[in-house]
């Protein structure tokens, strides 16, 4: 594991700690930093930044750490002075606050693995968005906390120097895996806190033989050892397909997977809000009241209730909410291993098959390449759908490189007997802009498929170009739509952007040492 992590540093000015959540809330309307909705939820704007700063993301270059690092597009080095002239810019600014705000709690909901994390934050609504997403230390354990990483949130604070500093802009957000420490500077957007601690896990986790997942999971509740994991980058599926009546939710986003089972990395859940509807997803309809946190999401003036089909602000408008208000959601968030690993991905191509039954070799393939699509607002610059490779479906955050996690999948899969899956949300019929995205009952009927093991007796063809397995038939899913080319009004046309994709397919694997038998898994050209 890496060294040590450095003392937290001692504010001057006053500090607000481990205040409950009407206290935090009342706080933050009192400052002006949001106001209820007509539901309870606080709703809050997250300024200029309304997704992640993926290119304003450093990592401290050090000699502990070099040599097991990815260094990349992702991973971009920071030196250590550069790093600590930051830290002691953020310290300063935050110092100058009339009043901060602490959070204590835990990384993890399995004892075993779990790490403590200590947020300093400027806004009250940052730290009860903290205190939301991570799991609370108990009141008993709160005078001897001694956290394992820190957070320095100084959202307001912009970097008017950055050119000469050979940064992106204004806008920074450092961590260091010596030191365990991160430290955001100029954006308001929460989800940099939540994901900064996930890319920890997805360090320190394999050295302790814990496999780290970016995913949701759920089991059925009639049978405690059919759990399911949903692997996916924001906005394919993950929350949604997870907060199912029928099966208690173990966690919406990001689990560790040891030998003893899963568990869920947090203790809350953090959804993408644009066009929710009660119909659709009760499940986080229900979940947004008081003590949850909406984002960038439009009010009525008069009424204050949120209308989510607006996106003037952002398509990722989003929520977070405690974990528990999901009925039924499992406490702690711990599960056996799973019985089925589903891979989501939104093709933006549209020529994918909508579900297909992965060999080994195909899941090693699909998994180390993890295409899917980024959606819009995720991430600063993102307007619309972006095809896109992202290895693991969590290239953002992934500091070692990926082979390291497909080799973690692999082992796992196997020594459980998993099945893993394919599973497009994306668009059928056409690309983006000619077709549509699968229609969410489909997708909820390939998972129920899936996951009561039905689907696993159906009769497959296979893709002549990806190789990928298609059902001839899905209960609750129409016929025409199974076969990708079928639902294309120009044939010609799939063909072409099939190859395109394939031949995508094949630049991208060129970058990983691949097993010969993994490699010709993937598509032909």
């Amino acid at each position: 594991m890496p060294t040590a992590p450095a003392a937290s540093p001692a504010f001057s000015t006053t500090v607000h700690a481990n205040r409950p959540a009407a206290w935090l809330i009342e706080e933050a309307i009192k400052r002006g930093e949001g106001v209820l909705a007509a539901n309870g939820a606080l709703a809050v704007d997250t300024g200029e930044r309304t997704g992640r700063s993926p290119k304003d993301k450093y990592l401290e270059d050090t000699p502990g750490i070099h040599d097991s690092i990815d260094w990349g597009a992702v991973n971009r080095p920071i030196d250590p002075e550069q790093f600590a002239e930051l830290e002691q810019m953020a310290i300063e600014h935050l110092n100058g606050r009339e009043s901060l705000y602490r959070f204590d709690g835990y990384c993890g909901a399995d004892p075993e693995y779990r790490l403590k994390v200590t947020a300093w934050t400027e806004f009250a609504w940052h730290c009860q968005f903290a205190s939301t997403l991570f799991i609370k230390a108990a009141v008993e354990e709160l005078p001897d906390f001694d956290a394992d990483w820190t957070i320095l949130n100084a959202a307001t604070l912009q970097i008017d120097d950055w050119e000469s500093r050979g940064l992106n802009g204004p806008v920074a957000i450092i961590q260091s895996l010596e030191q365990k420490k991160v430290i955001i500077l100029g954006t308001e957007y929460a989800g940099e806190m939540k994901k900064s601690i996930f890319f920890a896990m997805n360090y320190d986790m394999p050295d302790v033989d814990v496999f780290p997942m970016h995913c949701s999971a759920n089991v059925a509740a009639a049978d405690e050892s059919n759990v399911a994991l949903f692997f996916g980058l924001s906005g394919t599926g993950k929350t949604t397909l997870s907060a199912d009546p029928d099966r208690p939710l173990i966690g919406d986003d990001e689990h560790g997977w040891s030998d003893r089972g899963v568990f869920n990395f947090e203790g809350g859940c953090y959804a993408k809000c644009i066009k929710l509807t009660e119909e659709g997803e009760p499940q986080i309809w229900n979940a947004i009241r008081f003590g949850s946190v909406l984002e960038n999401t439009v009010l009525d003036d008069q009424s204050r209730v949120p209308d989510y089909d607006r996106s003037d602000k952002t398509e990722n408008t989003r929520v977070t909410y405690p974990v528990e208000y999901i009925p039924g959601a499992k406490i702690p968030s711990m599960g056996s291993h799973p019985k089925n690993v589903i891979f989501l991905t939104a093709d933006a191509f549209g020529v994918l098959p909508p579900v297909s039954l992965l060999t080994r070799e195909q899941a090693m393939y699909y998994f180390v390449n993890g295409y899917t699509s980024k959606l819009a607002g995720t991430e600063a610059g993102v307007t619309e759908p972006q095809p896109n490779f992202s290895p693991c479906f969590g290239g953002p955050f992934l500091p070692r490189p990926p082979m390291v996690y497909a080799t973690w999948l692999d082992r796992r899969v196997r020594e459980q007997g998993a099945n893993v899956w394919l599973l497009n949300t994306g668009w059928t019929g056409g690309a983006y802009g000619t077709g549509h995205r699968f229609k969410l009952p489909w997708t909820r009927a390939f998972v129920s498929a899936i996951l009561d093991g039905s689907l696993q007796h159906a009769t497959w063809t296979a893709d002549p170009i990806f190789g990928l397995r298609t059902p001839d038939a899905c209960p609750g899913v129409p016929s025409d739509v199974l076969v990708a080319r079928q639902t294309w009004a120009d044939t010609a046309a799939y063909d072409a952007a099939a190859t395109d994709l394939a031949a995508r397919f094949r630049a991208n694997d060129a970058a990983y040492a691949l097993a010969d038998e993994v490699r010709a898994a993937g598509p032909t050209c």
